[in-house]
């Protein structure tokens, strides 16, 4: 069983947590489409489908290259256009939490058709991008790559903070200034976080959580060219003239 690590701010310094990470039990099941378009997705959603796609994602950094550039390659190696079932994707967001769906991986199943026991393709994938109306906030597109053991991936790793109802700076009367709800990772498919959790329970006023101060996975590489850029900082709260 893979395992995620938890970064912990303390008055002492920082320590790392291994806790074991949640993976998912649910299996995505998939149907090919042979074309895209605004028309054919269109159809798919009255149907009670979600338009998909899931290829394989590719690190490209040179030397001089920004460590923060990264692309996901949408070249034919095993790429696929799909859809999936919109009731099976809400009961997975539902079961995860919508901000850790990203930062999980799940088994997929690409079937000949609705109902059909011909396997066309199998793996586990990463969804990287979830694309909703922004009128009614129903999911219209997702974009999935492969996660198989042995490939590193890049990941939006969401941020919990906690203790904060022990945190002496907001029981100062301060206020927690979430700079980064997330943290980009090239992780290892295998050994990926669903989240990074950041205790702030003995943070005072004007005491901070820097990129430099967690400590994770060695596997983990955090990508960001300056870690000395604040996850969180404890602030006052303005004092009215």
């Amino acid at each position: 069983m893979s395992k995620w690590w938890r970064a912990v701010a303390t008055a002492g310094g920082l320590r790392s947590t291994e806790v074991t990470s949640r993976r998912s039990y649910f299996t995505i099941q998939a149907i090919p489409r042979e074309v895209s378009g605004r028309r054919v997705s269109s159809r798919d959603r009255a149907q009670g489908r979600i338009p998909a796609v899931v290829f394989s994602q590719t690190y490209v950094q040179s030397k001089h290259e920004d460590p923060t550039s990264i692309v996901a390659s949408s070249s034919v190696y095993r790429k696929f256009l799909l859809t999936t079932e919109r009731k099976q994707i809400k009961t997975i967001i539902d079961s995860v939490d919508l901000p850790f769906f990203c930062s999980t991986t799940f088994p997929l199943q690409i079937r000949a058709g609705s109902g059909s026991s011909t396997l066309l393709e199998s793996g586990k994938v990463l969804p990287i991008k979830i694309h909703k109306d922004e009128e009614t906030g129903k999911i219209l597109n997702l974009v999935f790559v492969w996660a198989e053991d042995g490939t590193k991936l890049r990941v939006d790793v969401p941020v919990v903070f906690k203790g904060e109802h022990e945190c002496p700076g907001l029981k100062k009367g301060g206020y927690l200034n979430k700079i980064r709800p997330s943290l980009k990772f090239l992780c290892p498919a295998e050994n990926i976080p669903q989240k990074i959790e950041v205790d702030i329970s003995q943070l005072d006023v004007e005491d901070k959580v820097s990129l430099h101060d967690i400590n994770v996975h060695p596997t983990w590489k955090l990508l960001s060219k300056n870690e000395a850029i604040p996850v969180c900082k404890v602030k006052a709260t303005p004092v009215d003239s």
